[in-house]
């Protein structure tokens, strides 16, 4: 049995106006404050475990030659263009389907292009501890992260007292039975979930073989799974591409939370003790980098006085602040954000807006 990367490339980063738009999403950009981008860097880490030749990349299919472009080393045959985004639900489903063709009962580690991880030697061990679990075990298996403050933007995952399964290598990686999912709370909620000790932070991040997930996308999802059976037919055929458009285009998007791991029975969770970010919106960003003696983090050419706790990026133009705290200023060839930090969630209705008016030379 092999183990194959699968890597969600496909989310369109409305949050990142104007950095990131419908040209180019944040996966293809370097946010994170290096000369890679989120996709390369993504690359990168899975490398340390899976040959290029086993690395899947799912995207639209307006950025197959982006990530050609980005990661040449994936054969053009492992990238995987969707007619319309679907959500994680379908995508998840079609990458397990072209494994399936490979490798009957393969394990697969699915993860999105755009989460920022350190340690990556952890991140490689608690891999490795989930692919052992799921070659013994017809289990799903979560990837839930050890919370460190209170965060209102993310979605937790609670755990049974007692651990099911321990890596076997000197590691002290654990895996839990799932007793729960719960999304994002308050902040009251979220600092009863810190002080508890059995919630994780739900990453988005997963471990299955490619028979068991199918087995309970059938289950679950009958409409999806029947769409992924006509496109397994056609996998081989001059039809696949009409065959992909006309599925894609019927199918109803969901999130492989809602739709599988929420009901399922077979639902683990993979302690992981890594630093981790989604890097869902701008004030993430802020979290991340690096800051000046008054904690602001500027990038770009700025100038910056008596103001303290800003993130200042500008690739166009000069940007100044004087007076002012706690605000997200980006400035960009498509246009300027100003916006305080606890609002950043707030930014896609800037592109929504800019979508209904007819705007799109914008984003």
């Amino acid at each position: 049995m092999k183990s194959y990367a699968i890597i969600m490339a496909g989310g369109v980063g409305a949050r990142f106006w104007p950095l990131g738009s419908f040209k180019l999403p944040k996966q293809f950009l370097p946010i994170a404050g290096n000369d890679q981008t989120m996709l390369q860097q993504t690359v990168k880490r899975v490398r340390e475990l899976i040959p290029y030749e086993r690395i899947f990349v799912v995207t639209n299919v307006q950025y197959i030659n982006e990530v050609k472009k980005q990661v040449p080393k994936i054969p053009s045959t492992n990238i995987i263009g969707e007619p319309v985004g679907r959500n994680t639900a379908p995508c998840i489903g079609l990458a397990a389907t072209m494994i399936r063709q490979f490798d009957e009962d393969g394990s697969m580690f699915v993860l999105p292009a755009d989460h920022l991880i350190e340690d990556t030697d952890k991140f490689i061990e608690t891999i490795e501890c989930g692919i052992d679990f799921v070659k013994t075990h017809d289990a799903i298996v979560t990837m839930g992260i050890v919370p460190t403050h209170p965060e209102t933007g993310y979605g937790y995952i609670q755990f049974v007292e007692d651990a099911f399964f321990k890596s076997g290598k000197s590691s002290d990686i654990e895996i839990y039975k799932v007793k729960t999912f719960a999304e994002k709370p308050s902040h009251e909620t979220a600092k009863i979930f810190l002080e508890s000790g059995d919630f994780l932070w739900n990453s988005g991040m997963f471990i299955f073989r490619a028979d068991v997930i199918l087995e309970q996308i059938n289950k679950l999802l009958p409409d999806l799974s029947n769409g992924l059976i006509k496109i397994e037919k056609a996998l081989h055929s001059s039809k696949f591409g009409s065959v992909l458009k006309q599925v894609f285009a019927e199918i109803k998007s969901i999130s492989i939370d809602y739709g599988v791991m929420e009901k399922a029975k077979n639902v683990y969770v993979i302690k992981a003790n890594f630093r981790w970010s989604d890097l869902g919106s701008w004030d993430e960003v802020y979290r991340i980098k690096q800051k000046d003696i008054n904690n602001n983090s500027l990038m770009g050419n700025t100038f910056v006085k008596d103001s303290s706790g800003n993130l200042v990026i500008s690739n166009k133009g000069f940007v100044g602040l004087i007076g002012v705290d706690d605000l997200i200023v980006v400035n960009s060839k498509d246009g300027l954000l100003i916006c305080k930090k606890e609002r950043t969630q707030e930014v896609k209705e800037i592109v929504d807006y800019l979508k209904r008016k007819g705007m799109t030379d914008f984003i």
